[in-house]
């Protein structure tokens, strides 16, 4: 059982530590945590870089988070110890992705605010959760033009909607409620800069071209 979850937390911080956009900058001749926002995400990659490069760094830190939960929930699945509580052991992992995309070790503890990783571990943990809240995050964006507030709109909906689905009989268990309420509160006090911008009315707003 320890095995299980120290793989699950080693595995999940190593894979979300993995700094996607910071090496997207690389290849393109740039560090990006010196130009534009200063952050290594998707969104500051699209800005500096173009849709290529943003979407392809939007795609990996997506991936990071799935692939965190579906390894750890592969192992613990596989042991007879663990297999009952396999969907806590593929949530530690996500936690602990989510946790590496946010404070790399290769970047000094310095990365992006877990959005997209978010959303991948999420996808792996519970596809309905990730649906809605992706409709959220479409329709708060499509009305702003603002990717941070709908982010954090996305990362609200994220707790309410699993525990609707708790509500409904849809999910059992309240952990996966906890850990979501958790992820919401990393991703909302990343974003704390943001808040700081559209107070100030300096925040980037995405035109529609």
């Amino acid at each position: 059982m320890w095995f299980v979850t120290g793989f699950s937390l080693l595995v999940g911080y190593l894979i979300g530590s993995f700094p996607s956009g910071y090496l997207a900058g690389r290849v393109a001749g740039i560090d990006v945590r010196a130009v534009g926002s200063g952050n290594i995400g998707a969104t500051n990659i699209l800005r500096l870089l173009g849709k290529g490069y943003g979407y392809s760094v939007f795609f990996l830190d997506a991936f990071k988070g799935f692939a965190a939960v579906r390894i750890a929930y592969f192992l613990a699945s596989r042991l007879p110890e663990s297999r009952e509580k396999a969907i806590y052991f593929a949530t530690t992992a996500a936690v602990a992705c989510i946790v590496g995309h946010a404070f790399p070790i290769w970047l000094r503890f310095k990365g992006g605010k877990g959005v997209a990783t978010s959303a991948g571990a999420i996808f792996g943990l519970t596809p309905v959760a990730a649906f809605v809240v992706l409709i959220v995050w479409i329709v708060v964006f499509e009305t702003s033009r603002y990717v941070s507030v709908a982010s954090i709109a996305a990362a609200i909906a994220l707790p309410l909607t699993v525990a609707g689905l708790l509500f409904a009989g849809a999910m059992q268990g309240m952990f996966l409620f906890y850990v979501t309420l958790a992820l919401a509160v990393l991703v909302v006090w990343r974003h704390r800069s943001n808040f700081a911008r559209l107070r100030a009315g300096t925040e980037q707003r995405f035109s529609r071209k």
